[in-house]
């Protein structure tokens, strides 16, 4: 009976958790957000925009203005396209619907009161809490606001609706930089989670 059972656990596939595409476009995205930050930190440094603040160069990516700008718009463009295709395979495939909703206020205000003392469960890593879901719904409207931001300030003169939409170029300037931080404060509090959780990294490495 035993080597029955053995035999039976030993040919039943391990089941896939997250899918190629998931793992592919999560971590070019990863790349992509890490590049545009560090080098639009030396983008602020050039020009502040809250004046006295700035970043220390030493965490900075690009060198100098010219350098930063080309690691920024190259990043933008893997944001850009890889973005895309993860949200329009993430519709088509109807996962958007089966791992972000239902999602409702009091369940994120529940699982949140779990997180912090600590009794919040991950045994099931095919299914996100409201607190994950919620998260990860936020940095996609993050990014969408850093992506629209960014194009108004970048070509401000040829979208003046959008320009106008964020309040102007100067406003759309904080717009960017508070979306920006808010996204920072994101990959801080996920890679925190992550180490607390080290199983969801194998996941997201390799599919289970």
């Amino acid at each position: 009976m035993n080597a029955t059972h053995e035999a039976s656990r030993v040919s039943t596939p391990l089941r896939t958790l997250q899918p190629a595409w998931v793992r592919i476009t999560h971590w070019l995205n990863a790349l992509a957000v890490i590049l545009m930050m560090l080098s639009g930190w030396r983008i602020y440094d050039a020009s502040p925009v809250f004046k006295g603040f700035m970043i220390p160069p030493g965490i900075t990516l690009g060198g100098w203005l010219g350098g930063a700008l080309q690691w920024h718009f190259a990043a933008m463009w893997l944001l850009f396209f890889n973005g895309l295709f993860y949200l329009a395979m993430n519709i088509v495939t109807g996962r958007i619907k089966g791992k972000f909703f239902p999602l409702w206020p009091r369940a994120i205000l529940h699982d949140l009161g779990e997180a912090l003392k600590g009794h919040l469960s991950h045994a099931d890593p095919s299914k996100y809490n409201a607190v994950q879901k919620f998260a990860y719904l936020f940095v996609m409207v993050d990014i969408a606001v850093l992506v629209l931001s960014g194009l108004a300030i970048w070509k401000s003169v040829q979208f003046p609706l959008l320009r106008e939409l964020m309040g102007g170029y100067d406003f759309a300037r904080v717009v960017h930089f508070s979306a920006m931080s808010l996204l920072a404060a994101f990959v801080v509090v996920h890679l925190v989670m992550v180490s607390l959780v080290p199983r969801s990294l194998l996941t997201m490495i390799r599919g289970r």
